[in-house]
C-alpha cells in the first residue's frame, strides 16, 4: 500500500526457528482446455471463462497477451474491457503464480518484466511460470485517465497546505477540476475499478490459464486484493502468500493513522542511524534531531525550494520524496545524503528525484504510468470516507498528536474522494475466506506502510492462515529481508509446506 501526502492525490534481523510446519494438500491440477460449461463458472460469464489466451513474445523471455472481462459484473452481457497480462515462463514448470506488487495502482506487468529476476529466488523462478497483470484501471489494462502530464507537473508545484483554512478553498476547487477531468477522460470505467471487481478478474485469469486453483503472491495492497479473492472464491485458493498485509476491517481514517504512526517510528529509527553517521545534517539525541527535522519541514512549508531544472518543490512534494527511502532501510544512507544536500546546501534535486520516482515521472517530463490516478480511483471506491469539515479537522488534530513530524501532511485526504463522481461500493469489514486452503500471511515488525498489526489482524480474520514474521525494518519481506523468509515462503509455494505457526525470522 502506497502512502502519498494529500497534496499529490501519494536490517536488524533476529533469526529464530524457521522450521517447516504443516503440509498443505496439493492444489488441484491444471486443465489446459477450460470448459465454458464447467459447473464452477459463474452464470453469464461462460464466454469470458472459456476465452483462449494468445501469447506473443514481448521481450527477453517474456510473453504478453490481452484478455477480456466485463466492465460491470452485475451486467455480464454488457460492455467489456481489456486486461493486459504477461508471463515469464520456466522450462518444465507446471504451475502458474499470479503476482501483484501493491499500490493500489502498481503494475504487475512491470513487476514481472523488471523485478522478478532479482526479487524471487532462483528455485521459485524455476518452479513457476510467473504471471503478471495490470488490474483494471491500471497501466495497460483499460486505464483510468485524468489530466495531462503538464497539468500534473503544475499541480505538484503548488504550495497548497490542506491543514491551513486559507488554502482549503483552492484545494477543493482544484480537486473538483481533477475529479471532473477523471470522469470526462475515463468514462463509465471510473465506477468499476474497485477491488472486488479486480478480484473477480483474477478468477477469469485463473480460468483462462487452465488452473483449477489459483496460486498467488501479493504485496502490500496486493494482500487486500488477494484476501478479497480468497473471500469470494475460497475453494479456488491454491497457495496464497500475502506479504505486508492491509487490514480489511480498518476504516480509512484508522489506516491513515496507523501509517502515520508507522512512519513516525521509522523516522526515529532512521535518525538514530543518521546521527551516528558521517554527513548527517542533524545532531544530538534522536528527539532533538527530530525537532530539527520538523523545523526544516516548517521552513519548506513557508519557502518552497527550487530544483536545478527550475521546478518548485513545495512541502507536499518534498515529503513525498522524503518518504520513499523509508520504505526500505537499505536506502536510509541515500536519504541521509539527500537531506544533507537539502539542509546544508539548499540542493533539493535528490529529494525531488525520489518524489519523481514515486510518481513515475521520467526525466523528459512525461509520466510512465497512471499509478497516482489509479491509486485515488480505487481507494475512493473501496472504503467510505468521512469528509465532513469537523471530522477531518479532528482527524488532522489526532494525526499531528500521534505523528508530529508527518501527521499534518497526511491529513484531509478525504477531500479527494468526497468530490469523486462515484460513491464507494465497498466498505471496511473482516474477510475470512472460510473453507480455503491454508494461506500464508507475512508481516514485518517495523513496516511503516503496512504496520505489523495489520498482518496480525488479517491472519486472525482468515479462517485458515499462518502468520510468518520478519523482525526488521522496511516494507514487506520476501525478496528484501533474509534467507529465513525466503526459505519459508519458497517451502510453502514450491513444496506446499507452511512454516510452523508464529515463526519468527
Amino acid at each position: 500500500m502506497r502512502l502519498l501526502a494529500v497534496g499529490t492525490l501519494l536490517a536488524l534481523t533476529g533469526l529464530t526457528g524457521c522450521s517447516a510446519g504443516s503440509t498443505l494438500p496439493d492444489a488441484e491440477g491444471t486443465d489446459a482446455n477450460p470448459s465454458a460449461s464447467s459447473p464452477d463458472t459463474p452464470r453469464g460469464l461462460e464466454s469470458y471463462y472459456s476465452q483462449q489466451v494468445d501469447w506473443e513474445n514481448c521481450g527477453d523471455a517474456l510473453e504478453c497477451a490481452t484478455i477480456k472481462v466485463p466492465l460491470d459484473y452485475g451486467d455480464p452481457t454488457g460492455e467489456s474491457i481489456e486486461l493486459s497480462i504477461n508471463r515469464r515462463a520456466a522450462d518444465g514448470a507446471s504451475r502458474n503464480l499470479l503476482v501483484n506488487p501493491g499500490g493500489p495502482g502498481g503494475s504487475g506487468l512491470d513487476m514481472v518484466e523488471s523485478s522478478v529476476q532479482t526479487m524471487f529466488s532462483d528455485q521459485l523462478q524455476k518452479s513457476y511460470n510467473v504471471i503478471g497483470f495490470d488490474p483494471r484501471g491500471v497501466g495497460e489494462s483499460s486505464p483510468v485517465t485524468c489530466q495531462s502530464d503538464a497539468k500534473t507537473d503544475e499541480g505538484r508545484q503548488e504550495n497548497l497546505r490542506a491543514w491551513l483554512p486559507e488554502d482549503q478553498e483552492q484545494i477543493i476547487e482544484e480537486t473538483e477540476d481533477y475529479a471532473a477531468d477523471c470522469a470526462a477522460n475515463t468514462g463509465d470505467l471510473l465506477g468499476h475499478v474497485d477491488t472486488v471487481s479486480a478480484a473477480k478478474d483474477m478468477d477469469v485469469i485463473r480460468a483462462v490459464l487452465g488452473d483449477k486453483q489459483l496460486d498467488y503472491l501479493g504485496f502490500s495492497y496486493g494482500t487486500f486484493l488477494g484476501a478479497t479473492y480468497a473471500d469470494l472464491f475460497p475453494q479456488k485458493v491454491g497457495r496464497f502468500v500475502l506479504d505486508g498485509a492491509m487490514d480489511p476491517k480498518s476504516q480509512a481514517a484508522d489506516l491513515t493513522k496507523a501509517q502515520a504512526v508507522g512512519f513516525e517510528h521509522e523516522i526515529e529509527a532512521w535518525l538514530a542511524q543518521c546521527i551516528d553517521s558521517e554527513g548527517c545534517p542533524f545532531s544530538g539525541t534522536v528527539e532533538s534531531a527530530k525537532v530539527q527535522l520538523q523545523q526544516f519541514f516548517a521552513q519548506v512549508e513557508n519557502e518552497p525550494m527550487v530544483s536545478s531544472d527550475g521546478r518548485t518543490v513545495p512541502i507536499i512534494d518534498f515529503v513525498n520524496g522524503f518518504i520513499l527511502p523509508l520504505y526500505d532501510n537499505s536506502n536510509w544512507p541515500y536519504l541521509t545524503q539527500a537531506m544533507a544536500s537539502a539542509v546544508n546546501d539548499g540542493d533539493v534535486d535528490t529529494i525531488l528525484g525520489f518524489a519523481d520516482l514515486a510518481a513515475d515521472r521520467q526525466s523528459d517530463g512525461t509520466y510512465a504510468s497512471n499509478s497516482s490516478d489509479a491509486f485515488t480511483a480505487i481507494n475512493c471506491l473501496d472504503r467510505p470516507m468521512n469528509a465532513g469539515e469537523e471530522a477531518m479537522g479532528k482527524e488532522a488534530t489526532e494525526l499531528m498528536r500521534v505523528a508530529p513530524t508527518l501527521g499534518k501532511y497526511l491529513s484531509y485526504g478525504e477531500i479527494a474522494c468526497d468530490l469523486w463522481d462515484h460513491k464507494p461500493t465497498g466498505k471496511a469489514g473482516a474477510l475470512d475466506a472460510k473453507g480455503s486452503n491454508e494461506i500464508l500471511v507475512v508481516g514485518t515488525t517495523s513496516d511503516p506502510a503496512t504496520p505489523y498489526q495489520w498482518s496480525q489482524s488479517l491472519a486472525k480474520q482468515l479462517d485458515n492462515a499462518t502468520l510468518l514474521t520478519y523482525q526488521g525494518h522496511g516494507h514487506t519481506a520476501y525478496g528484501r529481508s533474509n534467507d529465513c523468509i525466503t526459505n519459508a515462503v519458497d517451502g510453502y509455494l514450491i513444496d506446499g509446506k507452511a512454516p510452523a505457526p508464529d515463526t519468527q525470522c
